[in-house]
Order: structure tokens, then sequence, then C-alpha cells
């Protein structure tokens, strides 16, 4: 596909006399990894409340794809256009097993409603891809911290997304899981997608990421490469030196 799949434009968010987002402009291309990241309070998850329409800004846009802002959009709209978002706590049906929830997932993002053969399919896709074929009959409360961040990925993915945005990844994992996790999200990368990825650990951030914006006191004060990040004075300053 090529191009601009989001473009944030001048948003700024308030809550009560806090500015969590200040005028922030940036745009996130299809086909790319882009990290989010910066201190606490920077603004990166009010970011993605923004985007995937559960916090509204004072001004400023959101244009997914061509032309539609996401700003106008109410949540499942958003949802059903393709942007789709992983929180940063698993959620999980305890009496549904793991191939139940990928069927949610399926059946909930899309605009039409899967036959059972097609929905049998897109299931074995995704949990080949989040590595969870083998445990497709249990049940999802069994599942260590790991395999639960793979699956509710997993329950984002089956919708076919154009916009992945995955919140905190790999908080609480095992370097093992870590690792695991980095090679899932570069293997979700395509030409027609954006994955956006918020999250504090740098050496996963230095292996998915395509580029980073690190954010502070919610403005841009960095963009480009991991590589490069570390060694700008700003960001050391706010973030890498503390």
């Amino acid at each position: 596909m090529g191009g601009t799949a989001l473009v944030i434009d001048a948003v700024t968010v308030e809550f009560g006399s806090f500015r969590a987002i200040d005028r922030l402009s940036l745009a996130i291309d299809f086909g790319e990894v882009r990290a989010v990241i910066g201190p606490n309070g920077a603004g990166k998850t009010t970011l993605l409340d923004v985007v995937s329409g559960i916090t509204r800004p004072r001004q400023g846009r959101v244009i997914f794809g061509e032309s539609t802002d996401l700003v106008r959009a109410s949540e499942s709209e958003i949802a059903r256009a393709g942007v789709r978002r992983k929180f940063q706590k698993p959620s999980i049906f305890d009496g549904l097993n793991v191939r139940q929830h990928i069927e949610i997932g399926a059946q909930g993002g899309l605009r039409r409603t899967l036959a059972k053969g097609a929905l049998n399919r897109r299931a074995d896709e995704v949990l080949e891809a989040i590595g969870l074929s083998g445990l497709a009959g249990r049940s999802a409360s069994e599942l260590a911290h790991g395999q639960k961040q793979w699956l509710e990925i997993g329950m984002v993915l089956a919708s076919d997304p154009k916009v992945l945005m995955l919140d905190e990844p790999v908080a609480g994992l095992t370097d093992e899981e870590t690792e695991r996790t980095a090679v899932l999200v570069k293997n979700l990368k395509r030409d027609d997608r954006a994955i956006v990825v918020v999250e504090h650990d740098m050496d996963f951030v230095e292996r998915i990421a395509d580029r980073v914006t690190v954010l502070h006191e919610g403005k841009t004060v960095f963009e480009g490469s991991m590589a490069n990040a570390r060694a700008d004075e700003r960001v050391i300053d706010v973030y890498l030196g503390r």
C-alpha cells in the first residue's frame, strides 16, 4: 500500500489544568513499526487513547489513510475502519479457550461476519502467528502472563488491522518472552499495516522499531532511529538519563 497511515495534526488534550498533549503533530507510515517512548506522564498512552477514540482532544485532527478524521468517529467506527489496539493489561475471558478468543477478535473487528470455514482458517492463521496453536483448546485463564499478552495481540490481529497499536507489550515478561515478542512484532510488519508500540524496554524498542518518537510533556523532542535517540542530549536529559 505505502503512504501515510496516520497523521496526528496539532492535537491538544487537557485534563483540567493539566495539558497531557500539547499541539502534537507526527506522521506514521504504512509498512513501519513506530515506537513512542518517553518518561511517565509524557502523553504516550493519551496519544493512543486519542487515536482509538477513548479521549477526545480539545483541538486537532487525527487523519487515518487519505481522509478519515478519527476525532469525529466513535470507538466502534474506528475499530471497524481498521485501527485496533492492545491495552497494557491483557483482558481475557476466563470461561473461554484460546481459540474462542481469536474467533471473537476476528468477528468483532470486521465489517462482515465470517462463515465458519473462513473463521476457522483465520483462527488457524492467527494462532500460528502468535505461537499458540498447541494451546488452542486450553482455557485462557491457564496461560502464563506472556502467553496472555500474545493472545491479546492475536485477538487484535485477527481482525486484520491496518493500524495495530500495542501498549507496553513486554511489561512483566521474562527475557525469553520478550525475545519471542520482538520476533512476533517484526513478523507482523506488512506494507499495508502500520504498527505503533508504546514501551519502556529500550532494548526491545531498538530491536523492533524502524523509527522512534520521544515525547516529553506532550511534545515531540526527538524523532529518528533508536541508536540516534540514545545519543541525543535532550533525550538523555528528559528520559534515558533518569
